[in-house]
């Protein structure tokens, strides 16, 4: 049995099962699309939101300080030689499932299931954490442009219940809190219950979902004018917040110290997350062995420069200890008295964030996809449109999950899940070129990883530590998720196999 649940599947039989005409999506994308869909993917949620939160610290870890430029750079060089393994196998296997496939071929069934499971922690549940910080950005948006809309439709009935007991003690709420507080005093009630659902969360990603089914080309479209305008809206910030920079914010650089930087390192990977996207669009793509690792490579590249530059002009424009907000950038430039700049990069997140929801939520559908071809999901999964050939089955399914609850989940523990999630996907990634490098040395390699065994090495030592910054409550919510994937494995996965059948 043990060597049942560790047996691999050839790359030759995975390249064979996505040339399957049943099961073929329509290879349309371009290295250009893919480096879009990866700026699309990374410039969202964790520049526009979490920044503010790892440079200012919260009840539970250090904040930065200015120090949170350091704190990109430590975790860009983390995903870089990630990004460097990833790009080797997207080359030589451009199948859908992403680190699930690569798994698969290098460490086994059980392994393959394993991450399958936890990738569903980076899109799914990442997906619902960026839904929520699109919810609350859109609302500001609308208040600026004098649409009033009550607060109970874009806030989860945790955090407002948990904003009335604090307010009930005399305790100080944050703006957030504010927000929630006023949700739970104005909610109305149905049958005496309390309805406050993040409405605002669902629709947004029922509406991303209907687009994906339509098409991969028509979603890239759409995704391409996303990015062009959240980048200009970024450079827009880092010019006008340019000219009020004053260096005395940037002292202290360290205010708490190396620890402070790593905690915040640790938070802000969240930001990072999204250059691996591409590799689940691998099977859409029109070559690629040249232009998956160009899409990779060069996004992770783009977005870390335009972080960095965001980063020093936020924390020398504001006191850093006032960043802890929803909207950091934002609420710098309101600092500054630019109401109308502020108003411009709101609706910059806004924009943002839709299109990082585009591509993670292409991105879940098509490793159930996968898992689905292999036997480990229901048949079903594995259908595609007879019109669109997208794999609509497992579109809708994760829409309609991830919208669900987007309304009723709390951001913090979704971030901080979704980053312990992603971070192991990306040691096994790493892990697995190591052993491919030995059991196949001699497959063609298009793309190969540099410096192997060094840069996987430290891809997997940056993760680990990396995942060590964060709250050890994380580390047992993931496990208990771990947990309950291998117990849905033996009762359905390990029957089911096509591979042991």
């Amino acid at each position: 049995m043990f060597n049942q649940l560790f047996k691999t599947k050839s790359l030759t039989a995975i390249l064979h099962d996505g040339d399957e005409p049943e099961h073929q999506l329509k290879k349309t994308l371009t290295a250009f699309d893919l480096m879009m869909l990866g700026i699309g993917a990374i410039i969202g949620t964790g520049i526009f939101a979490i920044v503010g939160t790892a440079a200012a610290g919260g009840a539970d870890h250090l904040g930065a300080g200015p120090g949170v430029m350091i704190s990109f750079i430590i975790t860009a060089i983390a995903c870089a030689f990630c990004a460097l393994c990833y790009s080797e196998f997207a080359s030589m296997v451009p199948i859908s499932g992403s680190a699930y496939t690569y798994s698969y071929a290098t460490l086994g069934e059980l392994v393959a299931w394993i991450i399958g499971w936890d990738l569903m922690i980076e899109y799914a549940i990442g997906n619902v954490a960026v839904a929520i910080s699109w919810a609350a950005y859109f609302h500001q948006l609308l208040e600026g442009l004098g649409v009033a809309l009550p607060a109970w439709i874009a806030v989860d009935y945790r955090s407002a219940h948990q904003a009335a007991n604090l307010a009930a003690s005399g305790a100080q709420l944050s703006p957030d809190l504010k927000f929630a507080f006023e949700a739970w005093q104005s909610h109305p009630t149905v049958f005496g219950i309390p309805v406050i659902y993040n409405f605002l969360a669902s629709s947004i990603v029922m509406l991303i979902t209907w687009v994906l089914v339509l098409g991969i080309k028509e979603s890239a479209r759409v995704n391409n004018v996303m990015v062009i305008l959240k980048v200009v809206i970024l450079l827009f910030f880092i010019i006008v917040g340019g000219m009020y920079v004053k260096p005395e914010n940037w002292t202290p650089f360290l205010p708490n110290g190396f620890q402070g930087v790593w905690t915040a390192a640790s938070l802000i990977f969240f930001a990072f997350i999204g250059f691996d996207a591409i590799s689940t669009a691998a099977e859409e793509c029109k070559d690629p062995a040249r232009d998956m690792p160009r899409g990779i490579l060069g996004s992770l590249l783009i977005c870390t420069l335009i972080y960095v530059a965001t980063a020093g002009v936020l924390t020398g424009i504001i006191p850093w200890n006032q960043l802890g907000v929803a909207d950091p950038l934002a609420a710098a430039l309101a600092y500054l008295k630019l109401d109308w700049a502020a108003g411009i990069v709101s609706f910059g997140a806004v924009v943002a964030m839709t299109a990082v929801l585009l591509v993670f939520q292409m991105g879940q559908p098509r490793i159930f996809f996968s898992m689905s071809r292999d036997g480990l999901l229901p048949k079903k999964f594995s259908e595609v449109h007879p019109k669109y050939k997208t794999p609509h089955i497992t579109t809708i399914w994760t829409g309609v999950l991830v919208a669900a609850f987007a309304g009723i989940a709390n951001i913090n523990e979704m971030v901080e899940l979704t980053n312990i999630g992603t971070l192991f996907a990306f040691v096994l990634v790493c892990v697995g070129i190591l052993i491919l490098r030995k059991t196949d040395p001699d497959r063609p390699r298009k793309f190969r990883t540099p410096f192997v065994p060094l840069v996987p090495i430290l891809g997997i030592g940056m993760c680990f530590y990396l995942m060590l910054g964060l709250p050890w409550i994380t580390w047992v919510r993931f496990g208990l998720w771990l947990l309950l994937g291998v117990v849905v494995y033996f009762l359905y996965g390990y029957r089911k196999s096509k591979l042991r059948a």
